[in-house]
């Protein structure tokens, strides 16, 4: 009797091997595997993040840096190939949802759960020496001679770029969208009036705000933000209602496991990254960075990626920027 009782308990774990992978988790280090470079806003929120977990967890969780390939594909590759037991995280963002229909990705982003710490909403600027006062000053001259502004938003189908498209949308304008090839170099377009309007985050540009290189016209936020040293960014709503229709759509910087990771290791991850995002330390990162803290796990993080992704798909789909159809990929039409 006895031996058939350790018979059916081998069985029983050679047909379920991760029903119990996550029995006293974490036993060990962590690896969190970030997508994109060191130093970048996502490097800099999952390293702050991770490092105020691990006192919740009594274990390290390690940072590494996994670059390249389409949209983040290489380190989201690299994290996904790894043991599905917890021990490796995924730094990543809202851009990674384009990595399936760039053609870097065979998946659907909802293999991933995910944990978002939050995002450095976006505002709308224009070159200092612009005519531009507010931001009914840029509406109305792009709605009078529609496409004569120009205006730049990184590149194609980025987040700069949907919320720049969701403000043609909400007010009836119409500006010249240039491409480049990141925040970064869009910015530099702004100030040196090669455009003349600017969209990207508040923690991007807030430099250059202070600077007197760029001249801040609205938040694409339903609220207003206080900013030190320039007073309050209204938002682009109170002129506007109507952007409530398309707006915000925000940044979604955090990490992942993938789904099929035992529950009793992701219900660990959840208590600390709860206890983290809840404590002091972090609070006053976000402050001094311009991050809105979000802190959504499970259901309410899938929903907030789910619609990035069809967003995202989409939009370069019908710009003609993606190498494979969102249908085949089963992403909805936003």
């Amino acid at each position: 009797m006895k031996r058939l009782l350790i018979i059916g308990l081998v069985a029983l774990f050679a047909l379920a091997p991760n029903a119990w992978a996550g029995k006293g988790y974490p036993k060990r280090n962590i690896t969190a595997a970030v997508v994109w470079g060191a130093g970048g806003g996502t490097d800099t929120c999952v390293r702050m993040i991770t490092a105020e977990m691990q006192n919740f967890m009594d274990v390290n969780i390690n940072v590494i840096n996994k670059t390249g390939g389409v949209a983040g594909s290489v380190g989201m590759s690299y994290a996904y190939r790894q043991k599905h037991d917890g021990y490796t995280l995924c730094g990543l963002s809202e851009s990674n949802v384009t990595a399936g229909v760039q053609g870097g990705w065979d998946k659907k982003f909802d293999v991933w759960d995910t944990f978002i710490v939050g995002g450095s909403p976006d505002v709308i600027s224009v070159t200092a020496g612009s005519p531009y006062q507010t931001i009914q000053d840029l509406i109305e001259a792009a709605k009078k001679n529609p496409g004569s502004i120009k205006a730049a938003a990184s590149g194609a189908g980025s987040i700069h770029h949907l919320n720049l498209l969701a403000v043609e949308n909400g007010s009836g304008a119409k500006f010249n969208f240039i491409p480049y090839k990141g925040s970064a170099p869009s910015q530099n377009a702004a100030m040196t009036g090669e455009v003349t309007v600017v969209v990207t985050s508040l923690a991007e540009q807030q430099q250059l705000l202070r600077g007197g290189k760029l001249r801040a016209l609205g938040m694409l936020i339903p609220s207003s933000f206080d900013v030190a040293d320039l007073g309050t960014i209204p938002s682009a709503f109170d002129a506007y209602p109507s952007l409530s229709k398309y707006l915000p759509i925000s940044q979604a910087i955090g990490f992942a496991v993938p789904s099929g990771v035992p529950q009793e290791a992701k219900d660990v991850l959840v208590d600390a990254f709860k206890k983290a995002i809840a404590t002091d330390k972090v609070k006053s990162w976000a402050k001094a960075n311009y991050y809105l803290l979000s802190g959504k796990t499970g259901a309410e993080s899938k929903a907030v990626f789910d619609a990035l992704e069809s967003n995202f798909a989409w939009t370069l789909w019908e710009l003609g920027a993606a190498k494979v159809n969102p249908e085949t990929l089963g992403i909805p039409k936003p």
